[in-house]
């Protein structure tokens, strides 16, 4: 028998790191340990292939930015008013490397395809999930988290799979195309249940973008859409929609409270924050304004001030760096209107704005598991793809 030769090897762990990021998308919306726990294999294979290839990460550009808002997060870690807490925190930093990860492991039209399907399963089978658990077992007024610890999260991560399978249904070309029409249908009806307003208003702005570049006549349909929501939500559904618009909803409040407490802290720790999962010690104190309900939440509701606060203005500047970075690549790939990719560029456009939009009213880029799945679909459509097929047509 003929010892495998150094191609073949590598070949095996580019397939074994292929599989590992796919099952992590497997589980992206079903378990936290379980993606977690496939993500580490996943960069085990990773590091094992670069020793073998002797290569550098290879990364899109808008990775750059990132790596100084690390940077700056460190050092805020550091110079932190608990720096023990901070350095723990810090760990999260480590899961940017899902970019380069992602990167090399995605290295086909057809692994892409699948592994997207992976996706596409796994948000399948957490809608149903909420689903049944709505009808069986929620209490009234439950705000159903899915498998997810918190509905915010659950939230989150169906917004960004909103982002994906809408971009697919519209442009793909392929019959799987009718899958992710399904998708979209199930995961609104469970994104409707965690009674998120933030996701909800994230959904409005993504169909909307979508439509236009899909076709802007389309547009009319959206508040048709909104309409019949509305008419045909649960009671609760109703009031949540009708808080958005409320000056006496006190969550409404409340952020407002936020806005002003992260303006205070900014002006206080300029330079570096308060460090990294601290800004909930700080803002106890009475100067903040905050009234003692808002002091038992952790963060400050919003990406811009949260950052700001606990990490500096530095690493906010290099944050909104890699956010306007990302975005401006992306316009350029749009040029591209290769049926195979297109989709993919529209999905990452639409997921940059489900979070920044969400992200007005809630810190999610916070929360490690919306995160991964984000800095996931973004980086999918900068891949070079050795095996594509240019078949260019209009949309």
């Amino acid at each position: 028998m003929k010892r495998p030769t150094w191609l073949n090897f590598t070949k095996d762990i580019s397939f074994l790191l292929w599989l590992f990021l796919s099952l992590y998308l497997l589980f992206s919306m079903i378990s936290i340990t379980l993606s977690y726990s496939v993500l580490f294999l996943a960069l085990l294979f990773w590091l094992q292939l670069l020793i073998k290839s002797r290569r550098l990460p290879r990364f899109p550009s808008f990775f750059w930015p990132l790596l100084v808002y690390s940077l700056f997060s460190l050092i805020s870690a550091f110079l932190s008013v608990n720096p023990e807490i901070s350095l723990i925190d810090s760990r999260e930093l480590l899961l940017f490397l899902i970019i380069p990860i992602v990167y090399s492991g995605m290295s086909s039209v057809e692994k892409i395809k699948n592994a997207q399907f992976a996706l596409l399963a796994s948000a399948g089978i957490s809608s149903l999930y909420s689903f049944f658990y709505f009808i069986f077992q929620a209490a009234p007024g439950e705000r159903i988290t899915g498998f997810m610890g918190h509905y915010m999260t659950q939230a989150g991560l169906l917004l960004l799979f909103l982002s994906v399978a809408l971009s697919h249904f519209l442009f793909s070309k392929e019959k799987i195309k009718y899958f992710w029409a399904v998708g979209c249908i199930l995961a609104l009806i469970a994104l409707s249940l965690t009674l998120t307003r933030s996701a909800w208003v994230g959904l409005a702005v993504v169909a909307a973008f979508i439509l236009t570049l899909y076709k802007p006549r389309a547009l009319f349909i959206i508040p048709i859409i909104l309409v019949l929501f509305f008419l045909l939500s649960p009671k609760n559904v109703k009031s949540r929609i009708l808080s958005i618009f409320s000056t006496r909803s006190y969550s409404n409040a409340q952020r407002i409270e936020y806005l002003h407490a992260g303006i205070k802290i900014i002006k206080d720790y300029p330079l570096f924050g308060t460090g990294p999962n601290t800004v909930d010690m700080v803002f106890q104190n009475p100067k903040y304004g905050l009234s003692d309900l808002s002091k038992r939440n952790v963060h400050l509701h919003n990406n811009i001030t949260q950052i700001g606060a606990e990490r500096g203005i530095p690493a906010l500047l290099a944050w909104l760096t890699f956010m306007g970075w990302t975005f401006l690549s992306l316009l350029k790939l749009l040029r591209n209107k290769d049926l195979t990719f297109y989709p993919l560029t529209v999905s990452a456009l639409a997921a940059l704005l489900a979070l920044c939009t969400a992200g007005f009213f809630e810190y999610n880029f916070g929360d490690s598991e919306i995160t991964l799945l984000f800095l996931t679909i973004i980086t999918l459509p900068f891949i070079p793809r050795k095996d594509s097929k240019t078949t260019k047509g209009k949309k």
